[in-house]
């Protein structure tokens, strides 16, 4: 369980750099199976003028690219909110082994939640997935992140 709260930990601080960017506060890591983190990032959809720029996609374009190859089986992959469908299928491309992941998003989440990528018979690879990770400050980050802007002060 120790590795789930640092590799968690280590996500929730990328998620915390995006919010302050002014991006939603969204973070990701992979994690190779030797336990070393090989890729971090955060949201920068609004940065790079990007829709596609979500946490996952750029920490899973970044381990790719590290480790040189489209595939990172037995790689996990840690990322504060529950995955939207475009995350759910690169991730599958991806063959992450496990998904860990901290808050739920009911609105516009892939996994447990609307498309429920994993659960669809043309999904060609789904991970492991263990949800409530780090959730209750993911949870604060974006609950805190959407009151400043509804309240005019960001």
């Amino acid at each position: 369980m120790v590795g789930f709260r640092t590799h968690m930990e280590r996500a929730l601080e990328q998620a915390r750099a995006a919010g302050l960017r002014g991006e939603v506060p969204v973070g990701a890591v992979v994690v190779a199976p030797n336990g070393r983190v090989v890729a971090a990032a955060g949201n920068r959809t609004r940065e790079l003028c990007d829709p596609t720029a979500h946490a996952e996609i750029l920490v899973l374009r970044a381990a790719c690219a590290a480790a040189g190859s489209e595939r990172l089986s037995g790689h996990d992959l840690y990322v504060t909110l529950e995955p939207c469908p475009m995350c759910a299928a690169a991730i599958s491309f991806a063959r992450i082994a496990r998904v860990y992941y901290g808050a739920d998003d009911p609105k516009s989440g892939g996994v447990a939640h609307g498309a429920r990528v994993f659960a669809h018979p043309q999904c060609h690879h789904a991970p492991e997935v263990y949800d409530g990770i780090g959730a209750t400050e993911a949870s604060r980050l974006l609950r805190d992140f959407f009151a400043e802007r509804r309240d005019g002060q960001a």
